[in-house]
């Protein structure tokens, strides 16, 4: 009888990473961690995750402590992080390794925790299971031509299409026909981190990449066209480029960046039963579906972007059915529309024939939203109750903690942007005076307590249809 949550969150960069432990402090001043199950999460919100899950019982802890180190990191400079020194302190070990070239982001400071280290923190069940997702991606085709849903945990990597998967520490090595053939080191969790990069920071690395252009011409001109694809209309944006110009245009204006590693699926043989086989019943969105030995099995790397580039969310792994999550809070630190993933995941699923609510609010509700939303679909029981907080601040300007209003004096602690053109939250912000993360850490945290009640009523209303669907 006891539902089944999970917690899904959107990227953001450092918003996301800093909003996301607003909420979950909140969570656990409600005692509502340890009835999670899965936390799932995409772009800046994994950077939140794989800092938790290096301890062993953080959601059993006070958060304050995890919180004050990220608040450390968040109010220093981060362009050291980006100097010629440190990037070749971390690309030249893994090219003698003989991993490929992939983007990632530098830590301030050298890690050695990996992805399946988290294992500890999983062992008794003491924590929810964190899941990280990022797209599979060709480069020499659009996101809405082509993309694949990959799946990380500390268990297992694998992509949610083909139901198939690799033990966490395998991921990185080289396969074939299902065959482990070559073993490389597990990549530390700062690489893995930078397989989910959030777009913000691709500002900041495409800067970087122009200062050294001149360095890497010879990679850039010796790169081969993308071949021609006939479903195309034969329209062309002809830009003039010539030398170092056209090779910054490119780094500018292309398509997401990505990162490579080895693609465990090589050589293996699944476009045979593809179309005829029940095992691959969902996640058809592409243009090659109807061309199965053009997917994956055929690619010699994993092209890895992030999920921003397609659709903000990490809801797919939730969806599979086995794992029968019956409340998802939506934990929302996107740009441009607050509703808008939240949309455009209802839409994918009902596309897709996956239960799923139907979003429906009014643009006058979507100029003025409030704190916290329930949709379910009554007439569909497999479908989640989705309890959606958008990153808003409404009652905190009045209130500093439920029911507790603010005197005149703590006023303009209340006044926190984070929707405005001027927001100190917006994406290209990688640092934060102490006042703004205090002031993002209260308020996602107070949103979430102060809508306890709706929180709350998804959990009977689930308890609920569990006890129906059992008579």
């Amino acid at each position: 009888q006891v539902p089944v949550v999970a917690v899904m969150t959107t990227g953001g960069g450092t918003r996301a990473l800093t909003s996301l432990l607003g909420n979950l402090l909140g969570l656990q001043k409600l005692d509502l961690l340890d009835a999670i199950s899965y936390i799932t999460g995409s772009s800046g919100s994994t950077w939140t995750l794989s800092h938790l899950y290096q301890s062993a019982d953080w959601s059993h802890k006070d958060l304050s402590r995890p919180i004050g180190e990220v608040r450390r990191h968040m109010t220093k400079c981060k362009l050291s992080c980006f100097s010629l020194e440190s990037l070749n302190l971390y690309t030249l070990p893994r090219r003698s390794l003989g991993f490929a070239l992939s983007l990632f982001l530098v830590n301030s400071q050298k890690n050695n925790h990996k992805l399946s280290d988290e294992r500890q923190a999983l062992n008794q069940g003491q924590n929810p299971l964190p899941i990280y997702m990022i797209l599979n991606i060709k480069e020499d085709y659009s996101l809405s031509e082509f993309k694949e849903w990959v799946e990380f945990t500390p268990y297992e990597v694998g992509f949610l299409k083909y139901g198939a998967f690799i033990r966490a520490e395998d991921f990185g090595s080289e396969f074939f026909m299902g065959r482990l053939m070559k073993k490389l080191p597990e990549s530390r969790i700062c690489f893995m981190k930078g397989d989910v990069l959030p777009c913000d920071y691709l500002n900041c690395i495409k800067m970087y990449f122009i200062f050294n252009i001149i360095q890497t011409l010879h990679i850039a001109t010796n790169e081969p066209s993308p071949p021609a694809r006939s479903h195309e209309l034969e329209t062309y944006l002809v830009t003039p480029e010539c030398g170092i110009m056209g090779i910054i245009r490119q780094v500018l204006t292309e398509r997401v960046m990505v990162s490579k590693f080895y693609n465990f699926l090589k050589g293996f043989q699944v476009h045979n039963e593809y179309l005829q086989s029940k095992s691959f019943c969902i996640w058809k969105d592409t243009i090659l579906e109807n061309f199965p030995n053009q997917l994956t099995e055929t690619a010699e790397f994993m092209c890895l972007a992030d999920t921003a580039g397609y659709i903000d969310i990490s809801y797919p792994p939730l969806m599979r059915p086995e794992r029968k999550v019956d409340v998802v809070l939506h934990l929302n630190y996107s740009s441009g529309s607050q509703t808008s993933p939240l949309e455009e995941a209802s839409k994918y699923f009902l596309k897709q024939g996956i239960p799923f609510p139907k979003i429906q609010l009014s643009e006058e509700e979507k100029k003025n939203l409030k704190e916290c939303y329930i949709f379910e679909d009554a007439e569909t029981p497999e479908a989640p109750t989705v309890v959606f907080f958008p990153l808003v601040n409404d009652t905190f300007r009045k209130y500093k903690e439920p029911g507790v209003e603010r005197s005149p004096v703590e006023m303009a602690q209340g006044n926190v942007d984070v929707s405005s053109i001027f927001s100190p939250y917006c994406l290209n912000s990688f640092t934060y005076t102490e006042e703004e993360f205090d002031k993002l850490i209260e308020l996602t945290s107070y949103n979430i307590q102060n809508n306890k009640h709706l929180i709350f009523q998804a959990l009977n209303s689930a308890i609920e249809q569990k006890r129906q669907h059992k008579k």
